[in-house]
């Protein structure tokens, strides 16, 4: 990862990045709960854009891996509001693909919900909307409404893994699942049926709650949380892949010449 870049927020931390160069919508890939741009999906899903002539941008939330801040200032206003200005520094205008994994995937939805006219279409690997409500009981949530931190065993490294209450009380102002979510570009959701995290039932609600008629839910028997064996890994690029498809197709019927009635 020779290619890193950083871009400096105004009056905020500075944001690391990769970007490349490309046609068609730009594919943006955006990372869990104290992940990063360096991990198996994010770099496979880049190599790909690249070897296809796509764009594509990863990035570090700020706190995140090589990223400035502090990530116990993190949100999902303050990530989401980092990835727009990303967006419009670097490929203003154009059309976009989100890609998010868990909260990424959550991520991908209120960006998507601040720019629906620039979205063309939005992958989810687990994605975790609404989990500072369904993801904590009530015990833990009272905790973090008094300010205090929550600490949970991490399966996935030797530190535990804390919830900041900051980060609580802004996810729970930024629920979706409750009401219908106005996006209609077409989705396309991954994830595992093992998965101890996320439970696989959250996509079905996210496919329920979008207002768009073209979502697809594909569940993995064996799959757990992180989906990034190699199997998973071909199917979320495969996913990828068929989205482009279908999107390019899309745009070259809307340039076809309307067809001639029949005499």
């Amino acid at each position: 990862m020779t290619d890193i870049a950083f871009h400096d927020l105004p009056g905020g931390p500075r944001l690391a990045y990769r970007f490349a160069q490309g046609t068609g919508p730009v594919l943006v890939f955006l990372p869990g709960y104290k992940s990063d741009m360096a991990g198996s999906k994010a770099c496979a899903l880049f190599d790909r854009a690249r070897e296809m002539g796509r764009a594509a941008l990863l990035l570090d939330y700020s706190g995140c891996g090589l990223s400035g801040g502090d990530f116990a200032q993190g949100t999902l206003a303050r990530w989401r509001d980092e990835i727009l200005a990303l967006v419009a520094a670097l490929c203003p205008g154009r059309e976009l693909v989100l890609c998010g994994s868990s909260m990424g995937g959550w991520l991908m939805l209120l960006v998507a919900l601040a720019i629906p006219a620039q979205v063309a279409g939005l992958v989810g690997v687990a994605p975790a909307p609404d989990f500072t409500e369904w993801g904590f009981d009530d015990a833990q949530q009272a905790l973090l409404a008094t300010g205090e931190v929550l600490y949970e065993a991490n399966p996935y490294g030797p530190e535990p893994t804390p919830t900041h209450p900051g980060f609580w009380a802004d996810g729970q102002g930024q629920r979706l699942l409750g009401r219908p979510i106005a996006l209609d570009c077409p989705v396309r959701l991954l994830h595992g049926q093992a998965d101890p995290d996320v439970p696989w039932a959250i996509s079905l609600r996210l496919a329920e709650a979008l207002r768009s008629a073209d979502v697809q839910v594909t569940l993995i028997k064996d799959g757990d949380h992180r989906l990034s064996r190699e199997t998973d890994i071909a199917l979320l690029v495969d996913t990828v892949e068929r989205l482009f498809a279908a999107l390019a197709q899309s745009f070259a019927q809307s340039l076809a010449p309307p067809a001639i009635p029949a005499a």
